[in-house]
């Protein structure tokens, strides 16, 4: 099984998240015939209420915590690891460690480098999942206090 490039995956994450934010655009029609000044101030305000309630600044996301990243290529010590098993593997089927070793210390760090490349992918998902979240609220809550001022939102 191959791992896809981290490359790739953080670009198509970063992709999406751009396709989100923008099909999330709400749209605000002045249903009171309110003046576009009127309108200006209203949204202004809602905006800064609806930052308030939902804790997410649209205008200025918050950064995510930097987690340390996740070991590129194989953790340290899982060849030596992988060699002592297939030594001893190697050695019970078929009396040669030595080329157990080498096959266990082999199949040992191609393993670690898919668990290091699958949990960096986690977290850039989790990011992501946080940040649209996080927009979602706040959406809602401007959306709740432009039609409290008599404007239709879609």
């Amino acid at each position: 099984m191959r791992i896809a490039n981290p490359v790739r995956v953080s670009a198509l994450l970063v992709g999406l998240m751009l396709a989100a934010g923008a099909s999330a655009q709400q749209y605000v029609y002045p249903a009171k015939g309110q003046t576009p000044d009127q309108q200006k101030k209203d949204e202004g305000a809602c905006h800064t209420w609806a930052v308030d309630q939902s804790k997410y600044d649209p205008t200025n996301p918050p950064q995510q915590a930097a987690a340390p990243p996740p070991p590129q290529g194989a953790t340290p010590g899982s060849g030596v690891r992988g060699a002592a098993r297939g030594a001893v593997a190697g050695e019970i089927i078929n009396g040669d460690a030595s080329s157990g070793a080498a096959v266990g210390a082999v199949a040992a760090r191609g393993a670690s480098r898919r668990q290091n490349a699958a949990a960096g992918q986690q977290q850039q998902a989790a990011a992501s999942q946080q940040s649209q979240a996080g927009m979602s609220a706040y959406q809602k809550a401007r959306g709740a206090c432009l039609e409290g001022r008599g404007y239709t939102v879609k």
